[in-house]
């Protein structure tokens, strides 16, 4: 049995939704038709590495403790890659993996270390966007084109040749905002970039301008995320059409990549016995609730897509059931025979697919929520998301500091309107079930006391250079306008008693 994992980052309302009017994807198109789609796929932690960690482990992020970008898998954890590879597969990796520890700017880390400091300060440049090249540029991101490249030259020229099942995993980053250099050498990503190849491909009169609450309506959390993100100002219709349909038109350019691995699988002959699994880390808020990037449990961020194609798949399926990415771990087990671990979080896919639901009474029953949980920078308290039925309950720090949320995403589908105090029971009854995953009070203080040492250990190996590097983050240009009263929060922040 063989299998390909393409793991690519975009909103996976993309992939399903009939108001998505705006960008044609002919690839993922051709995979709803020959395969199943998953209309209630999430995230486990809305940001790069903490997301891929759980995907890689099959495990919960607070489980590995990866509490950030610089936070996650050591180099030696058992993925299911390693384990494919010790029951006999050829694995190979192209593009981005994120999962381990080590990775992303000195800026990345330290503003996830003093998310709860007192203060304000922009973290990004504002989102913005550049059009590049002609009508005839369809390759705009490079590097993912190379990986690309490269990957679907491996299908064809060594996985035809492999007498051992394979399995292949590319990660892209597209449609990823591109760096913003105008940030300094800690620049973070905030360009919306593409070509007018792909522009003239989005219908600018489907695209939705999302409602934005006022801000003395926004929740805490939700204020200080746009802060920080550069939201704040003020953006006209136009500005945020123009990133919604960069953002579009990026996700077209990323659909062809997908089409090039298809391709590959089908002039081989490969995709007969090739499982195609297609995925992502989280999401792309594009301006939705007054924010770009991810970090948020709202469903531009959290919601991603999983499609899967391959043997006994039947086409056309739409599977409503609440899955979350621990589930690809013992998806990709059960696909080869292998024997799934008793400590992983997620559940196999199989037994929701049609053709494979008589295994459904060997495997663990699939649970009735999923669960997320977010702790790094743009958000300054542990966020923890449980979304069963048609209800979506966030709860924040210690449950008690900070104020949850309740959501009913059937009448209100853009979540506008936090309910938790109309719905009581409903809200106290998803507390005490998010309580039974983990003791969410316990891990916020367990990530403030963390935050804090690596906070301190970093400042001791400066020295005498502590004062210049963090003027100098990504925060530099409102640091600089008041380098004493951040100074002065940082120090008040250190030695204040423990807090969630």
């Amino acid at each position: 049995m063989k299998e390909v994992a393409v793991f690519l980052i975009y909103d996976g309302r993309l992939t399903f939704s009939p108001q998505n009017q705006t960008i044609k994807l002919p690839n993922i198109n051709f995979m709803k038709d020959s395969g199943a789609v998953f209309l209630n796929a999430y995230s486990n932690s809305p940001i790069c590495c903490p997301s891929r960690a759980a995907l890689w482990s099959g495990r919960f992020v607070h489980l590995m403790e990866s509490w950030n970008n610089y936070k996650c898998l050591n180099h030696d954890y058992p993925t299911w890659m390693k384990i494919l590879q010790k029951y006999g597969y050829y694995t190979k990796v192209y593009g981005k993996t994120d999962y381990t520890s080590g990775h992303h700017s000195v800026s990345n880390r330290v503003e996830a270390w003093t998310r709860d400091v007192k203060f304000l300060l922009r973290q990004e440049g504002r989102p913005t966007t550049v059009l590049t090249g002609n009508e005839s540029t369809v390759r705009v991101m490079d590097h993912d084109w190379q990986n690309v490249d490269e990957a679907t030259k491996w299908i064809r020229h060594k996985a035809t040749q492999l007498d051992q099942p394979f399995v292949l995993s590319l990660g892209l980053n597209l449609p990823h905002p591109y760096p913003t250099p105008s940030m300094g050498e800690a620049c973070g990503g905030s360009t919306f970039k593409t070509s007018p190849y792909w522009l003239k491909k989005v219908k600018y009169h489907s695209i939705r301008i999302p409602k934005w609450l006022a801000f003395s309506e926004m929740h805490p959390v939700d204020f200080y995320s746009s802060y920080t993100k550069n939201c704040t100002g003020n953006f006209t219709n136009q500005d945020i059409l123009d990133i919604r349909s960069f953002y579009y038109a990026m996700c077209a350019e990323t659909d062809l990549m997908l089409g090039e691995i298809l391709t590959a699988l089908h002039d081989t002959g490969l995709e007969n016995n090739t499982y195609v699994i297609f995925t992502s880390d989280h999401g792309e808020l594009a301006m939705e609730h007054r924010q770009f990037y991810k970090m948020s449990m709202y469903e531009g961020s959290s919601h991603v897509p999983l499609l899967m194609i391959g043997p006994g798949i039947s086409g056309g399926q739409q599977i409503s059931n609440l899955v979350s990415l621990v589930d690809i771990y013992p998806t990709l087990l059960d696909i080869a025979g292998i024997p799934i671990p008793g400590n992983i979080s997620g559940y196999s896919l199989f037994p929701l697919l049609k053709g494979f639901e008589e295994e459904v009474s060997v495997k663990k029953l699939r649970p009735d929520w999923i669960f997320s949980e977010f702790h790094g920078c743009n958000v300054n308290a542990s966020t923890y998301m449980i979304r069963t039925g048609h209800w979506k309950y966030v709860a924040y720090a210690d449950g008690i500091i900070v104020p949850s949320q309740l959501f009913d995403l059937s009448a209100d589908p853009d979540e506008l309107k936090n309910v938790a105090t109309k719905y009581l029971d409903v809200t106290s009854a998803l507390d005490k079930k998010l309580r039974s995953i983990l003791n969410y009070p316990e891990v916020s203080k367990t990530v403030h006391q963390y935050n804090k040492l690596q906070f301190v250990k970093w400042k001791r190996s400066l020295g005498k250079n502590y004062t210049d590097v963090i003027a100098n983050l990504r925060w530099h240009e409102d640091w600089q306008k008041d380098p004493a009263t951040y100074e002065n929060a940082i120090k008040k922040w250190l030695y204040s008693p423990a807090r969630m």
